[in-house]
């Protein structure tokens, strides 16, 4: 068979496939059933928020946020609709959080705003994390925060919920195992498989355990489902960070994830050993720097730290700088050190800059940018990849999804935390393993899957609201659509303010308006085209106060006027204003105008 034909007939099984995923359906469900819901994580990287729902209880399983690309303008975060949960909120029993990144617990503010919950279950590190973004937000008396480990366990009426150890890119993450009165669910959380970790190995053993007990639907991270083979270890990363630090012979400064608690124990070790002072730079890792020594998850002493503002006072080879702004981010620490911008950095020809990171999508652009702007300052700098092992993802590639698929052995399979294809993927490979088809479901938020008596099925007549609301600062409120289409316009084609000055007692216009363009046209180029704008809506007005008229109207006139015009001139559509002064102000307007 030649590689086009089997090309082909791989397409055709994937699609076989397809067709028989979400097969199993029923068009309606019962208050007794187990219903399991996502509002946020499917379909997405980001605002992971699972809801498992019987009779008159609900478990919330992460309240995350999901970070905006370029195209929503002014938006800090997203975060999922909490409209059900409102609606609801008398049946929720327990915030129950598997670990302490943005996108499993940065939503929980916004949700404590709208919806009374009282008790969020938590690990020790995740507490923390949580309790210093409550005192941020005011929030600190709105819910109880309940630490939790591997022997913990949570009891409603109708949950049962404990707990199991997993490795990942932070301290203290756990998966979760539920039952509910119709059967066995284990969410994974985000997880890897490390045989050689830098802190908590997963629990094989107990995994497995449950596997043989009996799980009837899984719920596991997609993450890396298209990523064949195993991931690298944490330890191989050590060692090339060590590496690299003892061979540098001037200052070193390396950027990664704030939240990557191991990673910054082993920066800090290798600095420390190689005889070098570390300083942080960057509100967000110190905080968690804080956080972590004060749990013991970093162990380091006092002196070995220096204030940013005593690095003029140490040998450059005695300096270790370790930073935010690994992704490019324009106001962390790094990005302000490559545009020469930072308060007490300045980039030394000859300083190490080491990326401790892969790009997010999406991110690569802006992450290009400031590896370009630090290669102008004369910095040598250093980014991850298969020679240098500078990096290692926090999430299972496709054989250590297939190891976990092996120790669970669910009946039904639910792939979740992912965008589409990173689901579909994920379900491909747990076919490998031998689940069927068609009992895998690839969900939306908003769709609900029904369990009953340890079947499950897809509700094919119901949906729950799931709409993405997007945050300006600290407002749950959200930022209405027509806001953003606004923003988008305001970039795309600027804005032109028409200032026209009415007599209303005589229905005359005083003089020619005035237009203000900002973001529309470059003013020196654009005075003929705005001279002749002006005469157009001059006669428009005049015509339009010739008749019984409204202030309403005349503004409609001049949009209807203006707009068109500009756009066959131009071919752009800028934001048209039209400001209307009467009488008296008037009056002191053209007094101006004409003075000028």
């Amino acid at each position: 068979m030649g590689p086009c034909s089997g090309s082909n007939s791989y397409l055709g099984g994937s699609m076989a496939l397809q067709n028989k995923y979400n097969s199993r359906t029923i068009d309606t469900y019962f208050p007794s059933d187990t219903k399991i819901f996502a509002l946020g994580g499917l379909g997405e990287v980001g605002k992971n928020t699972y809801c498992i729902e019987c009779n008159d209880e609900i478990i919330i399983i992460d309240a995350g946020v999901m970070f905006p690309d370029d195209s929503l303008l002014g938006v800090d975060y997203v975060i999922p609709d909490y409209t059900y949960l409102i609606r609801n909120q008398e049946k929720i029993k327990a915030l129950i959080i598997t670990h302490g990144h943005e996108d499993h617990i940065g939503g929980i503010p916004f949700l404590l705003k709208v919806c009374a919950i009282t008790d969020i279950y938590a690990s020790k590190f995740a507490a923390a994390l949580i309790q210093k973004k409550l005192e941020e937000h005011r929030m600190s008396s709105r819910a109880v925060i309940h630490i939790i480990n591997k022997e913990s366990r949570f009891t409603s009426k109708y949950f049962h919920v404990g707990f199991f150890d997993i490795t990942h890119s932070i301290p203290d993450c756990y998966g979760l195992a539920v039952q509910t009165p119709n059967g066995w669910i284990l969410s994974t959380g985000d997880y890897k498989f490390d045989l050689t970790p830098i802190g908590t190995n997963a629990d094989y053993q107990r995994i497995s355990y449950m596997g043989e007990f009996g799980i009837d639907l899984l719920m596991s991270d997609s993450t890396n489902s298209e990523v064949p083979g195993f991931s690298i270890s944490e330890k191989i990363v050590s060692k090339s960070i060590d590496d690299i630090i003892e061979k540098t012979r001037g200052r070193i400064i390396i950027a990664t994830f704030s939240s990557n608690v191991h990673r910054i124990q082993q920066i800090i070790s290798a600095g420390i050993n190689y005889n070098r002072k570390i300083c942080i730079i960057g509100r967000s890792m110190e905080n968690v720097v804080q956080i972590a020594r004060d749990l013991g998850h970093i162990k380091a002493r006092d002196d070995d730290f220096i204030e940013p503002t005593m690095l003029d006072s140490y040998p450059a080879n005695k300096l270790c700088v370790l930073c935010t702004g690994s992704q490019g981010e324009p106001m962390a620490a790094l990005s302000r050190i490559a545009n020469g911008t930072h308060r007490y950095v300045t980039v030394i020809p000859g300083d190490t800059v080491v990326f401790s990171s892969n790009p997010i999508p999406g991110n690569a652009t802006s992450v290009n940018d400031v590896v370009n702007n630090l290669t102008r300052l004369g910095a040598i700098v250093m980014t991850n990849s298969i020679m240098t092992n500078l990096h290692t993802t926090g999430h299972a590639n496709q054989d250590e999804q297939k190891l976990m698929l092996q120790l669970v052995k669910p009946a039904f399979f639910m792939p979740m935390h992912g965008e589409y294809k990173m689901l579909k993927m994920h379900a491909d490979t747990a076919t490998q393993v031998g689940i069927p088809p068609e009992n895998i479901f690839i969900c939306a938020n908003g769709d609900i899957l029904v369990m009953r008596n340890h079947e499950v099925f897809l509700c094919d007549s119901n949906r729950i609201q799931t709409d993405d609301i997007y945050i300006d600062g600290n407002d749950s409120s959200g930022i209405a659509t027509a806001v953003l289409k606004d923003r988008q316009l305001l970039a795309d084609n600027g804005l032109v303010s028409v200032i026209v000055t009415i007599n209303s007692q005589n229905n005359t216009i005083l003089c020619r308006p005035n237009i203000i363009s900002r973001g529309f046209i470059f003013i020196k180029e654009g005075q003929e085209l705005l001279r002749d704008a002006e005469l157009i809506v001059y006669k428009a007005v005049r015509a339009k106060m010739a008749q019984k008229t409204t202030f309403g109207e005349i503004k409609n006139c001049i949009r209807e006027t203006l707009e068109p015009y500009l756009y066959s001139k131009t071919h752009r559509n800028p934001i048209v204003i039209p400001v209307i002064l009467n009488h008296i102000n008037g009056q002191a307007l053209r007094k101006n105008r004409q003075q000028n």
